[in-house]
């Protein structure tokens, strides 16, 4: 099957050499491969990653002059024949390792933990800098209204998840989300370009120096709610980890009830990605507090 990829590679890249060729089993929505230990290539295991690459890459492009973290380039790409496994997007690997849970709680100076903190939420500031109107104008993004996703998220999980979770759990999400969806979080709220998908896993570090090296993996990046993003940090790293990044973030006591209610969802969110996208590993971690 790995064949398959370095073929789609070679036929558009015939001057590319490559010596070594392996699979990075991180990715949800992509299959992903080292190259030659110095590139990763991307290719969309479902058909409706196609765009959201296509969309990835155009975003990667508009923010690289204004995020100073280093960040994904795509220098090689495909989006000719629009089907997995021949649709892809490649950049230079960049150094690094996920800044696991472990690895952030191994730090033992409380001044690096604040140095990383500053970092992250550094990153965040430039990113979320970039307006909901700006970026919609500019590479013809769909403004999403949070509260709307939200609702029809509720509606998702109530018609897909529901059979699989046990009563009393269904009477707590219900209360969580009917509670939240009236209450006045949603107002004055300033839409952003936001990156999705900010945990763990794609938040490179380097454990010698203690600094972030990368911030990798905008598939889920858009128009949303810059509260998402902080809602990955809480979901990684805990609540005293996330009290840092948000006091280092300009108003950032106006979004912590919103972040919490984000991270309340992710575990229903990827048992609805697993039934959608008959992917039953996400599926069984996401619904396995809820059985």
């Amino acid at each position: 099957m790995n064949n398959n990829f370095i073929e789609t590679i070679q036929s558009l890249y015939s001057d590319l050499s490559i010596e070594d060729f392996y699979p990075n089993e991180i990715g949800q929505n992509n299959d992903v491969f080292i190259v030659n230990k110095s590139l990763v290539f991307r290719f969309p295991k479902y058909k409706n990653g196609i765009n959201q690459l296509r969309k990835e890459t155009e975003i990667l492009k508009y923010i690289k002059g204004i995020i100073s973290t280093p960040i994904p380039n795509p220098i090689y790409q495909s989006f000719e024949e629009l089907k997995p496994s021949k649709v892809f997007t490649g950049y230079n690997l960049i150094d690094g390792v996920p800044l696991w849970k472990e690895s952030l709680t191994g730090v033992n100076s409380v001044e690096l933990v604040k140095g990383l903190a500053k970092q992250l939420v550094s990153f965040l500031v430039e990113l979320h800098s970039i307006s909901g109107e700006k970026a919609s104008r500019d590479l013809k993004l769909k403004v999403r209204n949070p509260r709307e996703e939200m609702y029809s998220l509720y509606d998702k999980i109530q018609n897909n998840v529901f059979p699989f979770i046990r009563s009393d759990a269904q009477k707590e999400i219900s209360q969580s989300f009917e509670t939240f969806l009236k209450e006045k979080a949603f107002s004055n709220l300033d839409i952003t370009l936001i990156h999705g998908d900010f945990g763990a896993s794609n938040i490179l570090w380097n454990p010698e120096t203690s600094m972030i090296s990368g911030i990798i993996d905008f598939g889920g990046s858009g128009l949303g709610d810059p509260a998402y993003d902080f809602a990955g940090i809480l979901s990684s790293y805990g609540e005293d980890f996330l009290d840092m990044c948000i006091n280092l973030y300009p108003n950032g006591d106006e979004i912590s009830e919103r972040v919490k209610f984000y991270k309340s969802t992710f575990a229903l969110q990827e048992a609805l990605h697993g039934i959608e996208n008959g992917d039953r590993q996400a599926f069984e971690d996401g619904i396995k507090d809820y059985r």
